[in-house]
């Protein structure tokens, strides 16, 4: 499947049509939802063909009446009259999550697992003691004093270490080693268990210890969890097929881009 849509100016077209036509565009200028919406416009064109079964549909409909609590035939016939939607109109907006994630296995789904490979480490979690403070002699001299075994990490640690870490006598984790400083997170992938490092970070002296290595796993949750990045990346790039021009019309600053992306993501 293609992963990039040439939408640029017939996307734009239609909906700037269809917003300004029902009076609505500078509504939603004035409330910053236009970068929103036109995700939601990307979204749509890119799920239009993705197909889902008789009992797949059924199952979003049953679902979706039991989420709002409509029970009887009379009440799911009197919400749909009230939002103006006819039966197929309906089925495509309880069918949407489903046909969106269909979209990221039939777009991704086969790539995963090379790229979870690649990124593995990054992933991987860590649990370790850390001991820091910008003294560069006592840092030397608690070194000494936790690998000589004189007095436990956690005692020093709580006494002298300069960060927050004190306050668990230099414990840390479990955390991602991909959401570390990466000089940290290299000398933690590559240290012995339960071996006492030295480890200098700017102004910081370090005294380190790795507790326990935990290997990131392709589960379903990480799956999941992949996929969606993808689909978060190829939503960017399709409104980076706009001109600056367009994005600016459309309210596209740094910070409404990234308030749109996160809310798409949810």
């Amino acid at each position: 499947m293609n992963n990039a849509l040439q939408f640029s100016n017939s996307l734009l077209e239609d909906f700037c049509q269809t917003f300004i036509s029902q009076g609505s565009f500078l509504l939603l200028a004035n409330y910053q939802l236009i970068p929103q919406l036109l995700y939601e416009s990307i979204i749509d064109r890119a799920i239009a063909n993705i197909e889902c079964t008789v009992e797949e549909i059924e199952l979003a409909c049953q679902q979706f009446y039991q989420h709002w609590n409509l029970m009887t035939e009379d009440q799911q016939q009197m919400w749909r009259s009230h939002c103006g939607l006819n039966q197929i109109q309906f089925e495509a907006m309880a069918t949407r999550s489903l046909r969106i994630e269909k979209f990221k296995q039939a777009t991704w789904g086969h790539s995963l697992e090379s790229h979870f490979l690649q990124r593995k480490h990054e992933f991987d979690r860590v649990i370790y003691s850390l001991l820091r403070t910008k003294d560069r002699d006592l840092a030397q001299e608690l070194f000494f004093r936790v690998s000589g075994g004189e007095q436990s990490f956690a005692e020093l640690a709580q006494q002298y270490s300069e960060g927050t870490e004190a306050e668990t006598g230099g414990l840390i984790g479990p955390v991602e080693l991909g959401t570390l400083h990466t000089q940290l997170a290299d000398l933690l992938h590559t240290s012995p268990m339960g071996h006492v490092q030295p480890f200098g970070l700017g102004e910081w002296c370090m005294i380190v210890r790795l507790e326990k290595l935990i290997p990131a796993q392709l589960d379903e949750q990480m799956r999941d969890r992949l996929l969606q990045e993808k689909f978060d990346a190829w939503l960017q790039e399709q409104v980076q097929q706009l001109s600056d021009r367009d994005k600016a019309w459309l309210g596209f600053v740094p910070a409404s881009f990234a308030k749109a992306n996160e809310a798409a993501a949810a």
